[in-house]
């Protein structure tokens, strides 16, 4: 990785060639969006520049398919989205890939979740979120991230649409807490840490890397065309799908040590702006 306290925004500028960037994948929450949870107005505009210059923009996040499509409604259309961790690629409305998890492995981690007084699940389907925690601070958490919810009086029976994962929020911490609890499935799910409060419980064979090679073969695209951006540990895979690949200033330790290029951070607007660095829009 280039040497930099910060970020590397100064020596992406002097790139020269030009990158020929063909398509960028973004995580969402501590990385495209503010603490505040918004999106800068710049990026609109930016979007909009990519789509006529052929680059494809796919947001990359833990969140629902339906949370990301509502976020992105004016330009939906143009746009790939990897939802759920990478359990769940759509593009232009049509599904291109999924990787569901197993119905027993979904029932054991639920089961698993009701023994953690700190911790609530949400059942994530194609359709819809599901969830059978009805407190008020654990509803206001789960509607943040999933614009389909459902609650249901009991998580094990649902039994008509395809779980894609199992998230938990965890009021207290989702990696000292929760994560270690659900280790003993192991075999059959992986158990990634996507946040300060998520953890997910996914298919073995899930991960947003594997979703942005997915996305880079329908479109012919090379790791050299590629740019990704993210923060988190569930963003640990995706680093290795590009070349051009970024943890934020205010990413995960492990994170920043597996990409190559700092971006600043989420809430200095560092995703439009490296971006705009790297093409040399100004």
């Amino acid at each position: 990785m280039p040497d930099s306290p910060q970020h590397d925004l100064a020596e992406l500028a002097r790139l020269s060639p030009r990158p020929d960037i063909r398509l960028i994948a973004t995580d969402m929450d501590g990385t495209l969006v503010d603490d505040a949870k918004q999106i800068h107005d710049e990026l609109w505009p930016l979007v909009d520049e990519l789509h006529t210059r052929g680059i494809t923009f796919c947001p990359a996040s833990g969140r629902q398919y339906y949370s990301l499509l509502k976020q992105f409604e004016d330009v939906g259309d143009e746009l790939v989205f990897i939802a759920e961790n990478g359990t769940y690629v759509v593009a232009h409305g049509r599904e291109m890939s999924s990787d569901c998890l197993a119905p027993e492995v979904a029932r054991q981690a639920v089961s698993r979740v009701r023994s953690i007084p700190e911790a609530g699940a949400v059942l994530c389907g194609k359709r819809s979120a599901y969830i059978e925690r009805q407190d008020p601070p654990f509803l206001a958490q789960a509607a943040l991230y999933y614009a389909r919810l459902r609650t249901v009086q009991d998580l094990l029976e649902v039994s008509d649409d395809d779980v894609l994962k199992v998230a938990i929020y965890d009021f207290a911490s989702a990696e000292r807490n929760t994560a270690p609890r659900l280790a003993g499935l192991a075999g059959s799910h992986q158990v990634v840490v996507s946040g300060a409060h998520w953890v997910d419980v996914m298919s073995p064979t899930a991960n947003k890397g594997r979703a942005v090679r997915q996305v880079q073969n329908a479109l012919g695209v090379t790791p050299d065309q590629t740019m990704v951006f993210g923060d988190f540990l569930n963003d640990l895979e995706m680093m290795d799908a590009a070349t051009y690949s970024f943890a934020m200033a205010n990413a995960h330790p492990l994170l920043k040590e597996r990409a190559n290029w700092v971006a600043p951070a989420n809430n200095a607007n560092g995703v439009v702006r490296t971006i705009r660095t790297v093409l040399g829009l100004g």
